[in-house]
Protein backbone atom coordinates (compact mmCIF):
# COMPACT_ATOMS: atom_id res chain seq x y z
CA UNK A 1 0.00 0.00 0.00
CA UNK A 2 3.55 2.12 -0.96
CA UNK A 3 2.88 4.54 -4.24
CA UNK A 4 4.44 7.93 -4.85
CA UNK A 5 1.39 8.89 -7.09
CA UNK A 6 -0.65 8.01 -3.98
CA UNK A 7 -3.36 10.41 -2.96
CA UNK A 8 -2.95 9.84 1.08
CA UNK A 9 0.32 10.31 3.20
CA UNK A 10 0.35 8.17 6.40
CA UNK A 11 3.32 8.82 9.06
CA UNK A 12 4.42 6.51 11.15
CA UNK A 13 7.35 6.29 13.72
CA UNK A 14 9.09 2.69 14.38
CA UNK A 15 8.29 1.96 17.72
CA UNK A 16 4.69 3.58 18.02
CA UNK A 17 2.12 1.45 19.33
CA UNK A 18 -0.54 3.67 17.05
CA UNK A 19 1.37 3.56 14.48
CA UNK A 20 0.48 -0.70 14.89
CA UNK A 21 -3.41 0.38 14.57
CA UNK A 22 -3.11 2.88 11.51
CA UNK A 23 -0.70 0.93 8.93
CA UNK A 24 -2.53 -2.51 10.01
CA UNK A 25 -5.55 -0.31 8.91
CA UNK A 26 -4.41 0.25 5.72
CA UNK A 27 -3.52 -3.38 5.03
CA UNK A 28 -6.43 -4.35 6.46
CA UNK A 29 -8.60 -2.19 4.05
CA UNK A 30 -5.82 -2.22 1.22
CA UNK A 31 -6.03 1.68 1.49
CA UNK A 32 -4.12 3.87 -1.05
CA UNK A 33 -1.63 5.57 1.12
CA UNK A 34 1.79 6.57 0.52
CA UNK A 35 3.73 5.41 3.72
CA UNK A 36 6.33 7.86 5.20
CA UNK A 37 8.83 7.18 8.20
CA UNK A 38 9.22 9.77 10.63
CA UNK A 39 10.71 9.49 13.82
CA UNK A 40 8.88 10.06 17.40
CA UNK A 41 8.26 13.53 18.48
CA UNK A 42 8.40 14.30 14.46
CA UNK A 43 6.16 17.96 13.96
CA UNK A 44 3.98 16.83 10.91
CA UNK A 45 0.67 18.39 11.74
CA UNK A 46 1.45 22.41 11.51
CA UNK A 47 -1.80 23.30 13.50
CA UNK A 48 -0.72 21.10 16.76
CA UNK A 49 0.86 22.41 19.21
CA UNK A 50 2.59 19.85 20.21
CA UNK A 51 4.66 16.62 17.31
CA UNK A 52 1.77 14.04 17.09
CA UNK A 53 2.34 10.68 15.09
CA UNK A 54 0.74 8.91 13.46
CA UNK A 55 -1.36 11.56 11.14
CA UNK A 56 -2.64 10.91 7.58
CA UNK A 57 -2.63 14.05 5.12
CA UNK A 58 -5.62 13.59 2.88
CA UNK A 59 -5.23 14.18 -0.45
CA UNK A 60 -6.73 18.22 -0.33
CA UNK A 61 -4.27 18.88 2.78
CA UNK A 62 -5.85 18.08 5.85
CA UNK A 63 -5.50 15.78 9.08
CA UNK A 64 -6.56 13.34 10.65
CA UNK A 65 -4.15 11.96 13.89
CA UNK A 66 -6.38 10.39 16.48
CA UNK A 67 -5.37 6.94 15.13
CA UNK A 68 -8.61 5.30 16.07
CA UNK A 69 -10.44 8.22 13.39
CA UNK A 70 -7.94 7.02 10.82
CA UNK A 71 -8.75 3.32 11.16
CA UNK A 72 -12.07 3.91 10.85
CA UNK A 73 -11.47 6.13 7.78
CA UNK A 74 -9.75 3.24 5.85
CA UNK A 75 -12.60 1.07 6.77
CA UNK A 76 -15.13 3.13 5.44
CA UNK A 77 -13.10 3.85 2.13
CA UNK A 78 -13.08 -0.01 1.74
CA UNK A 79 -17.03 0.06 2.19
CA UNK A 80 -16.62 -3.41 3.57
CA UNK A 81 -18.43 -2.80 7.39
CA UNK A 82 -21.03 -0.64 5.31
CA UNK A 83 -22.38 -3.82 3.59
CA UNK A 84 -21.61 -5.77 6.91
CA UNK A 85 -23.02 -4.09 9.42
CA UNK A 86 -26.72 -3.30 10.91
CA UNK A 87 -27.21 -0.57 12.71
CA UNK A 88 -26.96 -2.06 16.54
CA UNK A 89 -23.26 -2.91 15.06
CA UNK A 90 -22.82 0.12 14.46
CA UNK A 91 -23.80 1.87 16.98
CA UNK A 92 -21.48 -1.01 19.44
CA UNK A 93 -18.84 -0.04 17.32
CA UNK A 94 -18.90 3.77 18.13
CA UNK A 95 -19.45 2.19 21.85
CA UNK A 96 -16.38 0.51 21.75
CA UNK A 97 -14.29 2.96 20.02
CA UNK A 98 -14.95 5.73 22.37
CA UNK A 99 -14.11 2.81 25.40
CA UNK A 100 -10.96 2.18 24.05
CA UNK A 101 -9.59 5.94 23.80
CA UNK A 102 -11.27 7.08 27.18
CA UNK A 103 -10.75 3.62 28.98
CA UNK A 104 -8.33 0.58 27.82
CA UNK A 105 -5.90 2.98 26.11
CA UNK A 106 -4.77 5.04 29.19
CA UNK A 107 -4.32 2.10 30.91
CA UNK A 108 -2.27 0.05 27.92
CA UNK A 109 -0.40 4.22 28.23
CA UNK A 110 0.22 3.56 31.93
CA UNK A 111 0.95 -0.44 31.71
CA UNK A 112 3.67 0.48 28.79
CA UNK A 113 5.27 3.37 30.73
CA UNK A 114 5.40 1.36 33.86
CA UNK A 115 6.91 -1.53 32.05
CA UNK A 116 9.11 0.13 29.43
CA UNK A 117 10.58 2.72 31.28
CA UNK A 118 10.37 2.10 35.31
CA UNK A 119 11.19 -1.83 34.37
CA UNK A 120 7.61 -2.82 36.36
CA UNK A 121 6.26 -6.64 35.10
CA UNK A 122 4.06 -8.85 36.39
CA UNK A 123 1.23 -7.83 38.65
CA UNK A 124 2.45 -4.54 39.07
CA UNK A 125 1.68 -4.34 35.21
CA UNK A 126 -1.16 -6.61 35.22
CA UNK A 127 -3.31 -5.25 37.84
CA UNK A 128 -3.31 -2.28 35.45
CA UNK A 129 -5.12 -3.86 32.84
CA UNK A 130 -7.13 -6.30 34.20
CA UNK A 131 -10.35 -4.13 34.64
CA UNK A 132 -10.43 -3.68 30.80
CA UNK A 133 -8.87 -7.04 29.46
CA UNK A 134 -11.30 -8.57 31.96
CA UNK A 135 -14.17 -5.88 29.66
CA UNK A 136 -13.07 -7.06 26.61
CA UNK A 137 -13.73 -10.92 27.10
CA UNK A 138 -16.85 -10.60 28.41
CA UNK A 139 -17.76 -8.36 25.62
CA UNK A 140 -16.15 -11.99 23.06
CA UNK A 141 -18.00 -14.63 25.61
CA UNK A 142 -21.31 -12.64 25.42
CA UNK A 143 -21.43 -12.20 22.02
CA UNK A 144 -20.22 -15.67 21.35
CA UNK A 145 -18.63 -14.40 18.01
CA UNK A 146 -15.10 -14.59 16.47
CA UNK A 147 -14.81 -10.85 16.47
CA UNK A 148 -15.75 -8.43 18.86
CA UNK A 149 -18.41 -7.00 16.77
CA UNK A 150 -19.42 -9.94 15.04
CA UNK A 151 -17.98 -12.53 12.53
CA UNK A 152 -16.36 -10.26 10.46
CA UNK A 153 -12.93 -8.02 11.02
CA UNK A 154 -13.75 -4.92 11.26
CA UNK A 155 -11.71 -1.59 12.78
CA UNK A 156 -12.52 -1.88 15.82
CA UNK A 157 -10.83 -5.47 16.13
CA UNK A 158 -7.52 -3.74 14.84
CA UNK A 159 -7.92 -0.12 17.11
CA UNK A 160 -8.08 -3.17 19.80
CA UNK A 161 -5.56 -5.49 18.93
CA UNK A 162 -3.03 -2.42 18.12
CA UNK A 163 -3.17 -1.34 21.45
CA UNK A 164 -2.81 -4.49 23.44
CA UNK A 165 0.31 -6.26 21.08
CA UNK A 166 2.61 -3.97 22.54
CA UNK A 167 2.07 -5.44 25.83
CA UNK A 168 0.78 -8.79 25.27
CA UNK A 169 2.73 -9.57 22.49
CA UNK A 170 1.94 -13.44 21.07
CA UNK A 171 -1.12 -13.52 24.24
CA UNK A 172 0.47 -16.89 25.69
CA UNK A 173 0.58 -14.29 29.27
CA UNK A 174 -2.92 -13.86 29.16
CA UNK A 175 -4.62 -16.05 32.00
CA UNK A 176 -7.03 -18.73 31.36
CA UNK A 177 -9.77 -17.29 33.02
CA UNK A 178 -9.05 -14.66 29.88
CA UNK A 179 -9.68 -17.46 27.58
CA UNK A 180 -11.66 -16.16 25.33
CA UNK A 181 -9.80 -12.81 24.54
CA UNK A 182 -6.24 -14.91 24.24
CA UNK A 183 -8.01 -16.87 21.33
CA UNK A 184 -9.51 -14.19 19.69
CA UNK A 185 -5.87 -11.77 20.21
CA UNK A 186 -3.79 -15.06 18.76
CA UNK A 187 -6.12 -15.02 16.44
CA UNK A 188 -5.58 -11.53 15.20
CA UNK A 189 -1.85 -12.06 15.59
CA UNK A 190 -2.25 -14.51 12.41
CA UNK A 191 -3.72 -12.32 10.24
CA UNK A 192 -1.15 -11.08 7.02
CA UNK A 193 -2.04 -7.15 7.73
CA UNK A 194 -1.45 -7.29 11.35
CA UNK A 195 2.06 -10.02 10.73
CA UNK A 196 3.03 -7.57 8.89
CA UNK A 197 2.46 -4.60 10.66
CA UNK A 198 4.73 -5.97 13.33
CA UNK A 199 7.74 -6.23 11.02
CA UNK A 200 7.57 -2.71 10.09
CA UNK A 201 6.77 -1.20 13.41
CA UNK A 202 7.73 -3.13 15.78
CA UNK A 203 11.10 -3.51 15.48
CA UNK A 204 14.03 -3.37 18.13
CA UNK A 205 15.36 0.16 16.85
CA UNK A 206 11.65 1.30 17.59
CA UNK A 207 11.08 -0.42 20.82
CA UNK A 208 14.14 1.27 21.59
CA UNK A 209 13.13 4.58 20.61
CA UNK A 210 9.76 4.57 22.25
CA UNK A 211 11.41 3.89 25.43
CA UNK A 212 13.93 7.10 24.92
CA UNK A 213 10.31 9.39 24.05
CA UNK A 214 8.76 7.39 26.96
CA UNK A 215 11.57 8.39 29.27
CA UNK A 216 11.11 12.32 28.56
CA UNK A 217 7.39 12.19 28.98
CA UNK A 218 5.25 12.65 31.95
CA UNK A 219 4.09 9.53 33.76
CA UNK A 220 0.77 9.07 32.66
CA UNK A 221 -2.25 8.63 35.13
CA UNK A 222 -5.49 6.14 35.18
CA UNK A 223 -8.73 6.97 35.60
CA UNK A 224 -11.18 4.64 34.34
CA UNK A 225 -14.55 2.88 35.82
CA UNK A 226 -17.34 3.26 33.43
CA UNK A 227 -18.06 0.23 30.77
CA UNK A 228 -18.00 0.72 26.87
CA UNK A 229 -21.99 0.90 26.42
CA UNK A 230 -24.76 3.22 28.25
CA UNK A 231 -26.55 0.18 29.86
CA UNK A 232 -27.28 1.39 33.79
CA UNK A 233 -25.42 -1.17 36.27
CA UNK A 234 -27.47 -3.59 37.94
CA UNK A 235 -26.79 -1.96 40.92
CA UNK A 236 -27.92 1.38 40.34
CA UNK A 237 -31.45 2.12 41.13
CA UNK A 238 -33.69 4.47 39.10
CA UNK A 239 -35.39 7.62 41.17
CA UNK A 240 -38.86 7.34 41.04
CA UNK A 241 -41.78 10.50 41.28
CA UNK A 242 -44.32 10.22 43.65
CA UNK A 243 -48.07 10.41 42.14
CA UNK A 244 -48.22 13.52 43.48
CA UNK A 245 -45.04 14.89 41.22
CA UNK A 246 -46.57 13.18 38.18
CA UNK A 247 -50.24 14.67 38.43
CA UNK A 248 -48.36 18.20 38.64
CA UNK A 249 -46.38 17.72 35.79
CA UNK A 250 -49.32 15.92 33.91
CA UNK A 251 -51.74 19.06 34.98
CA UNK A 252 -49.14 21.69 34.14
CA UNK A 253 -48.87 19.89 30.32
CA UNK A 254 -51.88 19.73 29.88
CA UNK A 255 -52.72 23.59 30.08
CA UNK A 256 -50.08 24.08 27.24
CA UNK A 257 -47.69 26.36 26.42
CA UNK A 258 -50.55 29.65 26.67
CA UNK A 259 -50.37 28.78 30.14
CA UNK A 260 -46.45 29.35 30.60
CA UNK A 261 -45.32 32.95 32.18
CA UNK A 262 -44.40 35.09 28.89
CA UNK A 263 -41.11 35.23 28.41
CA UNK A 264 -38.87 37.86 30.14
CA UNK A 265 -37.36 40.08 27.92
CA UNK A 266 -34.59 42.49 29.95
CA UNK A 267 -32.85 45.55 29.34
CA UNK A 268 -29.86 46.00 27.34
CA UNK A 269 -26.68 46.00 28.69
CA UNK A 270 -28.74 43.92 31.09
CA UNK A 271 -28.46 44.84 34.99
CA UNK A 272 -29.48 43.70 37.83
CA UNK A 273 -33.64 44.33 38.73
CA UNK A 274 -35.08 44.35 42.20
CA UNK A 275 -37.59 41.93 43.05
CA UNK A 276 -36.28 39.56 40.41
CA UNK A 277 -33.71 36.43 40.94
CA UNK A 278 -30.56 37.92 39.40
CA UNK A 279 -28.02 35.63 38.05
CA UNK A 280 -24.49 36.31 36.99
CA UNK A 281 -22.85 32.93 35.17
CA UNK A 282 -19.08 33.45 33.83
CA UNK A 283 -17.29 30.61 32.02
CA UNK A 284 -14.06 30.56 33.02
CA UNK A 285 -11.63 32.63 31.07
CA UNK A 286 -10.05 30.50 27.86
CA UNK A 287 -6.55 31.76 27.51
CA UNK A 288 -5.72 33.22 24.07
CA UNK A 289 -2.56 31.87 22.65
CA UNK A 290 -4.34 28.66 20.53
CA UNK A 291 -7.50 28.32 18.47
CA UNK A 292 -10.25 26.28 20.79
CA UNK A 293 -11.22 23.17 20.29
CA UNK A 294 -14.15 20.69 21.58
CA UNK A 295 -11.97 19.86 25.01
CA UNK A 296 -11.88 23.92 25.34
CA UNK A 297 -15.45 23.93 24.95
CA UNK A 298 -16.61 21.14 26.74
CA UNK A 299 -14.54 21.91 29.81
CA UNK A 300 -15.05 25.74 29.79
CA UNK A 301 -18.39 27.02 28.39
CA UNK A 302 -20.71 24.00 27.42
CA UNK A 303 -21.80 23.87 31.01
CA UNK A 304 -21.94 27.44 31.65
CA UNK A 305 -23.89 28.09 28.46
CA UNK A 306 -26.46 25.56 29.22
CA UNK A 307 -27.16 26.74 32.70
CA UNK A 308 -27.43 29.93 30.83
CA UNK A 309 -30.15 28.88 28.56
CA UNK A 310 -32.07 27.30 31.85
CA UNK A 311 -31.55 30.64 33.91
CA UNK A 312 -33.50 32.42 30.65
CA UNK A 313 -36.05 29.77 30.15
CA UNK A 314 -36.71 30.24 34.08
CA UNK A 315 -37.16 33.57 33.36
CA UNK A 316 -34.52 34.61 35.95
CA UNK A 317 -32.46 37.78 34.90
CA UNK A 318 -29.41 36.18 33.52
CA UNK A 319 -26.38 37.61 32.28
CA UNK A 320 -23.65 35.18 30.67
CA UNK A 321 -19.80 37.41 30.36
CA UNK A 322 -16.69 35.87 29.01
CA UNK A 323 -13.82 36.92 27.27
CA UNK A 324 -9.81 35.80 25.96
CA UNK A 325 -7.62 35.87 28.73
CA UNK A 326 -4.24 37.65 27.21
CA UNK A 327 -1.78 38.62 29.95
CA UNK A 328 1.33 36.18 30.85
CA UNK A 329 4.44 34.70 29.58
CA UNK A 330 2.70 32.02 27.08
CA UNK A 331 1.25 35.03 25.37
CA UNK A 332 5.09 36.26 24.75
CA UNK A 333 5.85 32.42 24.13
CA UNK A 334 3.48 32.62 21.42
CA UNK A 335 4.46 35.85 19.53
CA UNK A 336 7.96 35.12 19.30
CA UNK A 337 7.06 31.60 17.90
CA UNK A 338 4.84 33.75 15.18
CA UNK A 339 7.10 36.48 14.85
CA UNK A 340 4.57 39.02 15.88
CA UNK A 341 3.91 41.02 19.11
CA UNK A 342 1.61 40.23 21.74
CA UNK A 343 -0.91 42.40 21.06
CA UNK A 344 -1.15 41.07 17.80
CA UNK A 345 -1.44 37.81 18.84
CA UNK A 346 -4.03 38.50 20.98
CA UNK A 347 -5.92 40.60 18.36
CA UNK A 348 -5.73 37.67 15.82
CA UNK A 349 -6.68 34.82 18.49
CA UNK A 350 -9.40 36.90 20.20
CA UNK A 351 -11.28 37.32 16.65
CA UNK A 352 -10.35 33.24 15.99
CA UNK A 353 -11.88 32.54 19.31
CA UNK A 354 -15.15 34.52 19.03
CA UNK A 355 -16.01 33.43 15.85
CA UNK A 356 -15.58 29.52 17.05
CA UNK A 357 -17.68 30.52 20.10
CA UNK A 358 -20.26 32.44 17.16
CA UNK A 359 -20.61 29.02 15.20
CA UNK A 360 -21.17 27.12 18.31
CA UNK A 361 -24.24 29.39 19.46
CA UNK A 362 -22.63 29.79 22.74
CA UNK A 363 -24.96 32.21 24.15
CA UNK A 364 -22.50 34.68 25.51
CA UNK A 365 -24.41 37.95 26.36
CA UNK A 366 -20.86 39.45 26.26
CA UNK A 367 -17.39 38.14 25.19
CA UNK A 368 -14.41 40.63 25.71
CA UNK A 369 -11.03 40.15 26.45
CA UNK A 370 -8.43 41.14 29.75
CA UNK A 371 -6.33 43.58 27.63
CA UNK A 372 -8.60 46.90 28.37
CA UNK A 373 -8.50 49.53 29.57
CA UNK A 374 -11.10 48.84 32.53
CA UNK A 375 -8.51 45.69 33.42
CA UNK A 376 -5.71 48.13 34.19
CA UNK A 377 -8.16 50.77 36.00
CA UNK A 378 -9.29 47.92 37.65
CA UNK A 379 -6.72 46.18 38.84
CA UNK A 380 -4.39 48.74 39.71
CA UNK A 381 -7.27 49.66 42.32
CA UNK A 382 -7.13 46.57 43.74
CA UNK A 383 -3.70 46.98 44.52
CA UNK A 384 -3.63 49.90 45.63
CA UNK A 385 -6.39 48.97 48.05
CA UNK A 386 -4.09 45.91 49.66
CA UNK A 387 -0.94 48.62 49.67
CA UNK A 388 -3.00 51.27 51.70
CA UNK A 389 -4.05 48.15 54.07
CA UNK A 390 -0.54 47.64 54.06
CA UNK A 391 -1.07 43.61 52.34
CA UNK A 392 1.44 43.97 50.44
CA UNK A 393 5.20 42.85 51.47
CA UNK A 394 8.59 43.60 49.41
CA UNK A 395 11.20 41.32 48.81
CA UNK A 396 14.55 40.60 46.66
CA UNK A 397 14.53 37.66 45.04
CA UNK A 398 17.19 35.45 43.13
CA UNK A 399 16.36 35.14 39.55
CA UNK A 400 17.84 33.87 36.25
CA UNK A 401 18.37 36.70 33.73
CA UNK A 402 19.70 36.13 30.18
CA UNK A 403 22.20 38.48 29.25
CA UNK A 404 22.19 38.39 25.88
CA UNK A 405 18.69 38.93 25.71
CA UNK A 406 19.08 41.27 28.78
CA UNK A 407 16.17 40.10 30.60
CA UNK A 408 15.06 38.38 33.45
CA UNK A 409 13.48 34.50 32.24
CA UNK A 410 9.81 34.22 33.47
CA UNK A 411 8.50 31.06 33.97
CA UNK A 412 8.21 29.32 30.41
CA UNK A 413 11.30 31.45 28.93
CA UNK A 414 13.60 29.13 30.97
CA UNK A 415 13.89 25.42 30.71
CA UNK A 416 16.44 22.87 32.48
CA UNK A 417 17.05 19.52 34.17
CA UNK A 418 14.19 18.85 37.15
CA UNK A 419 16.45 18.62 40.61
CA UNK A 420 13.98 16.39 41.56
CA UNK A 421 13.49 13.52 38.70
CA UNK A 422 16.04 14.75 36.19
CA UNK A 423 13.78 15.28 33.47
CA UNK A 424 15.52 17.38 31.26
CA UNK A 425 12.31 19.59 29.58
CA UNK A 426 11.59 20.65 33.13
CA UNK A 427 9.75 24.41 32.72
CA UNK A 428 10.84 27.31 35.22
CA UNK A 429 7.65 27.02 37.38
CA UNK A 430 6.97 23.19 37.72
CA UNK A 431 7.91 19.84 35.95
CA UNK A 432 5.44 17.95 33.97
CA UNK A 433 6.72 14.85 34.32
CA UNK A 434 7.00 14.09 38.00
CA UNK A 435 4.72 17.50 39.35
CA UNK A 436 6.84 19.18 41.64
CA UNK A 437 7.17 23.08 42.06
CA UNK A 438 10.30 24.24 41.37
CA UNK A 439 11.89 27.55 41.47
CA UNK A 440 13.71 28.51 38.84
CA UNK A 441 17.49 28.78 40.22
CA UNK A 442 16.90 25.17 41.19
CA UNK A 443 17.00 23.79 37.56
CA UNK A 444 19.79 22.37 36.76
CA UNK A 445 21.95 23.21 33.52
CA UNK A 446 19.13 26.02 32.63
CA UNK A 447 18.77 27.67 28.98
CA UNK A 448 17.09 30.56 27.99
CA UNK A 449 14.43 29.50 25.72
CA UNK A 450 14.87 32.42 23.30
CA UNK A 451 18.65 32.23 22.32
CA UNK A 452 19.58 28.82 24.46
CA UNK A 453 22.35 30.09 26.56
CA UNK A 454 23.01 30.03 29.93
CA UNK A 455 21.35 32.32 32.04
CA UNK A 456 23.02 33.54 35.16
CA UNK A 457 21.41 34.58 38.93
CA UNK A 458 20.60 38.42 39.80
CA UNK A 459 18.34 39.99 42.59
CA UNK A 460 15.18 41.54 41.58
CA UNK A 461 12.82 43.50 44.19
CA UNK A 462 9.41 42.25 44.18
CA UNK A 463 6.05 42.64 45.62
CA UNK A 464 4.15 39.77 47.45
CA UNK A 465 0.56 39.62 48.81
CA UNK A 466 0.57 38.93 52.36
CA UNK A 467 -1.44 36.23 52.41
CA UNK A 468 -0.59 34.99 56.61
CA UNK A 469 -2.50 38.36 57.66
CA UNK A 470 -5.73 37.13 55.61
CA UNK A 471 -5.71 33.82 57.12
CA UNK A 472 -7.71 34.25 60.20
CA UNK A 473 -10.40 35.47 58.32
CA UNK A 474 -10.33 33.03 55.31
CA UNK A 475 -10.33 30.25 57.97
CA UNK A 476 -13.67 31.75 59.05
CA UNK A 477 -15.01 31.97 55.71
CA UNK A 478 -14.11 28.73 54.36
CA UNK A 479 -15.95 26.80 57.99
CA UNK A 480 -18.80 29.15 56.98
CA UNK A 481 -18.65 28.46 53.26
CA UNK A 482 -17.61 24.73 53.45
CA UNK A 483 -21.06 24.33 55.75
CA UNK A 484 -23.64 26.23 53.74
CA UNK A 485 -21.93 25.44 50.22
CA UNK A 486 -21.69 22.37 47.98
CA UNK A 487 -17.95 21.77 48.14
CA UNK A 488 -16.20 18.86 46.66
CA UNK A 489 -14.28 16.31 48.53
CA UNK A 490 -11.55 17.50 46.74
CA UNK A 491 -11.85 21.09 46.79
CA UNK A 492 -12.41 20.35 50.45
CA UNK A 493 -8.92 18.27 51.08
CA UNK A 494 -6.93 21.00 49.11
CA UNK A 495 -8.17 24.26 50.96
CA UNK A 496 -7.64 22.36 54.65
CA UNK A 497 -4.20 21.30 53.50
CA UNK A 498 -3.24 25.12 52.56
CA UNK A 499 -4.39 26.40 55.68
CA UNK A 500 -3.16 23.36 57.66
CA UNK A 501 0.06 24.14 56.47
CA UNK A 502 -0.14 27.95 56.78
CA UNK A 503 -0.41 30.19 53.83
CA UNK A 504 2.88 31.70 52.42
CA UNK A 505 3.72 35.47 51.45
CA UNK A 506 2.87 35.18 47.17
CA UNK A 507 4.73 36.85 44.88
CA UNK A 508 2.26 38.86 42.78
CA UNK A 509 5.09 40.75 40.38
CA UNK A 510 6.82 40.01 37.65
CA UNK A 511 9.94 41.47 35.16
CA UNK A 512 7.62 41.34 32.43
CA UNK A 513 6.26 43.77 29.54
CA UNK A 514 3.40 42.16 28.25
CA UNK A 515 1.10 42.43 31.57
CA UNK A 516 -0.70 45.23 33.63
CA UNK A 517 1.59 47.87 34.48
CA UNK A 518 2.50 47.87 38.13
CA UNK A 519 1.58 51.60 39.44
CA UNK A 520 4.25 51.96 42.43
CA UNK A 521 7.85 53.85 42.14
CA UNK A 522 10.81 51.42 42.30
CA UNK A 523 7.97 49.05 40.22
CA UNK A 524 7.31 50.76 37.29
CA UNK A 525 8.93 48.27 34.89
CA UNK A 526 7.41 45.63 36.07
CA UNK A 527 4.07 43.63 35.55
CA UNK A 528 1.25 41.71 37.43
CA UNK A 529 2.10 38.19 38.33
CA UNK A 530 -1.19 37.01 35.22
CA UNK A 531 -2.62 35.01 38.61
CA UNK A 532 -3.05 38.26 40.81
CA UNK A 533 -4.20 40.25 37.22
CA UNK A 534 -6.14 37.09 35.36
CA UNK A 535 -8.99 36.73 37.55
CA UNK A 536 -10.03 40.78 37.89
CA UNK A 537 -10.49 40.07 34.60
CA UNK A 538 -14.10 38.55 34.86
CA UNK A 539 -14.52 42.18 36.55
CA UNK A 540 -12.93 44.14 33.70
CA UNK A 541 -14.86 42.46 30.84
CA UNK A 542 -18.37 42.84 32.71
CA UNK A 543 -17.16 46.47 33.06
CA UNK A 544 -16.64 47.16 29.33
CA UNK A 545 -19.90 45.22 28.92
CA UNK A 546 -22.07 48.04 31.30
CA UNK A 547 -20.89 51.07 33.19
CA UNK A 548 -23.17 49.39 36.26
CA UNK A 549 -20.86 46.36 36.26
CA UNK A 550 -20.80 47.03 40.00
CA UNK A 551 -24.31 46.20 40.58
CA UNK A 552 -23.24 42.65 40.02
CA UNK A 553 -20.30 42.28 41.66
CA UNK A 554 -20.86 44.54 44.57
CA UNK A 555 -24.64 43.72 45.23
CA UNK A 556 -25.05 40.56 46.90
CA UNK A 557 -28.41 41.78 48.49
CA UNK A 558 -29.59 41.36 44.64
CA UNK A 559 -27.47 39.17 43.26
CA UNK A 560 -28.71 35.98 44.42
CA UNK A 561 -26.43 33.33 42.78
CA UNK A 562 -23.36 33.92 41.28
CA UNK A 563 -22.03 30.62 39.23
CA UNK A 564 -18.24 30.39 37.96
CA UNK A 565 -17.85 27.51 35.94
CA UNK A 566 -15.08 25.56 34.95
CA UNK A 567 -11.55 25.78 35.13
CA UNK A 568 -9.05 28.51 33.49
CA UNK A 569 -7.29 26.74 30.54
CA UNK A 570 -3.66 28.50 30.30
CA UNK A 571 -1.79 27.62 27.79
Amino acid sequence: SSSSSSSMRLFVSEGSPGGLKVLAAAKASDAPVELQWVPHGASVVPFLSHPWVPALMLKEGSFLFSPNAICQYFFFLSRKEESDFTQAQSNFANQLFEWEATELQPAVSAALYHHVVQGKKGEEVWEILRQPLNYIDQTLTKKNTPYLNGDAESAVDVVFWGALFPLLQDGTLLPDDLKVLRNWFQNMNLKEHCKKTVEAVWTRKGVQELKAYLQKRPAPTLAFERPATNEPKEEESLQRLSEEEIAAVAEVWSRGAAALPKPWKPQQPVVPVEGMRNVLITSALPYVNNVPHLGNIIGCVLSADTFARYSRLRNWNTLYVCGTDEYGTATETKAMEEGLTPQQICDKYHVIHAEIYQWFNISFDYFGRTTTPHQTKIAQDIFHRLLERNYLLTETVDQLKCEHCDRFLADRFVEGICPFCNYEEARGDQCDKCGKLINATELKKPQCKACQRTPVVKPSQHLFLDLPKLEDRLEKWLAFSQSTGDWTPNARFISRAWIRDGLKPRCITRDLKWGTPVPLDGFRDKVFYVWFDAPIGYLSITANYTDQWEKWWKNPEQVKSLLILGTCRRG
